[in-house]
């Protein structure tokens, strides 16, 4: 019966593996045929000559990391207080992070371009305030994988428990906060971090209406009048994108275990 059991998940393990894998296999034979009847790596070539791809990659990895941030920041403390002191208003604040699933992004977007392109609140008059208004929506819209990821991880700890032990060592609630609650969510955090990544890295809508030089709209505006090149930029940003999942997956590994409420002070 076992044995059964463990073929048939074999047999699910490898249809998932296949269903993920073909169409990249597919989109990677297509990317090599830039040249008639020989595999080349010829669009590859042109993309990587292209300026524009790193820099648009890279300016969208650094707005990744800062929204990845700026989400942690506001997201635990939240899920924190929820479930330490209001748990009754649990539904309403998931109801809220559910929000982005609901309202479009080019809403979303237009709204911020209409409340913040005027006094008092006047934020696209320059490059670094319209950064900041990107990433205020991208937060937004990392909402609803953040907060589930970070739900879920307090729900697997006893946050009232380690809450108390901490306070009974004396330290604060920042302290509780950075070295204690921070510290036991480190997978939640990681799982969270991966998808706000993978979202920021390929969202259209909120960087071409904001006009910034994000990866988006580059692999859009590639995708108008090439033939091969959008299928080796697509081959070449997956590769890139789980690259630097990976490192953000590194340094939390090495970065300490879960925290010992003992080591608080």
């Amino acid at each position: 019966m076992k044995k059964r059991a463990s073929l048939w998940a074999w047999l699910w393990i490898g249809l998932g593996v296949l269903y993920f894998l073909t169409p990249l296999y597919a989109t990677f034979d297509f990317s090599l045929r830039a040249k008639r009847d020989v595999l080349s790596f010829q669009a590859y070539q042109r993309v990587l000559e292209d300026p524009r791809f790193l820099n648009t990659f890279s300016y969208s990895a650094q707005i990744a990391v800062v929204t990845i941030v700026m989400s942690m920041l506001l997201v635990v403390p939240t899920s924190y207080w929820v479930h330490l002191r209001f748990p009754k208003i649990r539904p309403l604040v998931e109801f809220i992070t559910l929000l982005p699933f609901v309202v479009p992004a080019i809403i979303l977007v237009f709204g911020l371009i209409r409340i913040y392109s005027r006094p008092p609140f006047l934020l696209t008059g320059s490059a670094l305030t319209t950064n900041f208004l990107l990433v205020a929506g991208y937060v937004v819209l990392s909402f609803p994988y953040m907060y589930r990821s970070v739900d879920a991880g307090m729900r697997a700890i006893d946050v009232r428990t380690l809450t108390e032990a901490a306070q009974s060592l004396g330290a604060s609630w920042p302290t509780i906060l950075l070295r204690v609650i921070f510290p036991n969510l480190r997978t939640a955090l990681l799982s969270g971090a991966f998808l706000t990544f993978a979202i920021v890295m390929g969202e259209f809508t909120l960087a071409v209406f904001l006009a910034r030089p994000a990866f988006g709209p580059y692999m859009s505006l590639i995708g108008q009048d090439k033939a091969y090149e959008p299928s080796a930029l697509a081959i070449l940003s997956f590769a890139m994108t789980w690259a630097a999942i990976g490192i953000i997956q590194r340094i939390g590994r090495a970065s300490p275990g879960q925290a010992q409420v003992g080591g608080t002070h």
